[in-house]
């Protein structure tokens, strides 16, 4: 009986993929063991943005592109091969790697899928305003709007994410937040120009960004200080104090917007004099307006919003409209 000798170790190929939204050269630990253990390191890409930060660790890395059975042979002796994907190349690689297992006729390395840096939860975040910078630059629409221009779509945005959120359709709802998530970049994008009037000091998204986290850590110190908050009416308690604080304002109905719809401007006014203690009675006099006026007060004392429930019993009456006419309801 003859001896058989032992095989031949076969390797291992690493995929090492990064993600363009993460900085370059903030790797995870492993990914860093496994760069600096590795027998080679190939990338097909001179330009890939990871290359100056592996040379500054003193990691080697080879210009090469190699194909699927090249790839094999790099790693017999039981050698490691690291592959730092990029470009078009990626899917011919994985394929002819498929392929060459699927024959039966090799033997294979083993072969590893290693992220070296994840996205975080907002990532996409990033490609947007990307995506929102070149848009600005190159779309001759878009490249000539301004905040007055752009005003009336931030309220149909408003109005069409309401709709949804009442319709309880969650794909529509997910695109209409896309929609209404656009105006606010869109704006931070033209405000980043200068606000394109009169010479106004610039913001952009991160300083929209930065405000908006530093309002809530500030109105929520039951959550990042050492208030206390059991319950949903003592959350809303530090909130009002706290923006008290900020706003200083004179009045209980200092900055409520008059320009929105009658029966919220309404139920908002009664709310801030309710809340304030402000010993006022509703105005008395002829006509509707009066009576929608109490009803709309009466509404937001027994936690209704007016305008939602007006706009239900809206639909109640369009579908007895449309179904009256033959049409069928909610088509």
């Amino acid at each position: 009986m003859t001896d058989q000798a032992p095989a031949e170790p076969t390797g291992r190929i690493v995929l090492l993929t990064t993600s363009h939204r993460v900085a370059p050269g903030v790797l995870s630990w492993p990914a860093w063991q496994t760069l600096h253990a590795a027998d080679r390191v190939l990338c097909a890409d001179p330009d890939h943005p990871q290359l100056p930060y592996l040379r500054e660790a003193g990691v080697e890395v080879a210009y090469a592109a190699p194909d699927a059975q090249e790839l094999v042979e790099a790693c017999a002796g039981g050698r490691t091969v690291v592959v730092l994907p990029g470009g078009e190349g990626d899917r011919r690689l994985t394929d002819g790697l498929a392929r060459l297992a699927g024959s039966g006729r090799v033997a294979m390395p083993d072969l590893e899928l290693l992220p070296g840096s994840y996205d975080l939860p907002g990532a996409r975040l990033l490609d947007l305003v990307q995506v929102m910078d070149r848009v600005r630059r190159e779309c001759p629409w878009t490249s000539r709007q301004t905040h007055r221009g752009l005003a009336k779509y931030a309220i149909e945005e408003a109005y069409e994410l309401v709709e949804a959120i009442e319709a309880g359709d969650r794909e529509e709802m997910r695109e209409e937040l896309g929609d209404v998530l656009l105006q606010v970049v869109f704006h931070a994008r033209i405000a980043e120009e200068g606000g394109g009037q009169d010479g106004e000091e610039p913001f952009s998204i991160d300083d929209v960004a930065g405000g908006l986290v530093e309002k809530l850590i500030r109105r929520h110190p039951h959550v990042f200080g050492d208030a206390q908050a059991l319950t949903p009416e003592d959350v809303n308690a530090h909130w009002q104090r706290t923006k008290a604080d900020e706003k200083q304002r004179e009045s209980v109905t200092d900055g409520i917007p008059l320009g929105q719809p009658g029966l919220a401007l309404a139920a908002k006014l009664a709310g801030r004099a309710r809340a304030g203690s402000v010993p006022v009675e509703l105005p008395r006099g002829e006509g509707v307006g009066y009576e929608l006026l109490a009803l709309a007060a009466r509404a937001e004392e027994d936690g209704i919003d007016p305008e939602t429930a007006l706009r239900a019993a809206a639909r109640v009456y369009r579908d007895a409209i449309r179904v009256a006419e033959g049409v069928g309801a909610g088509e």
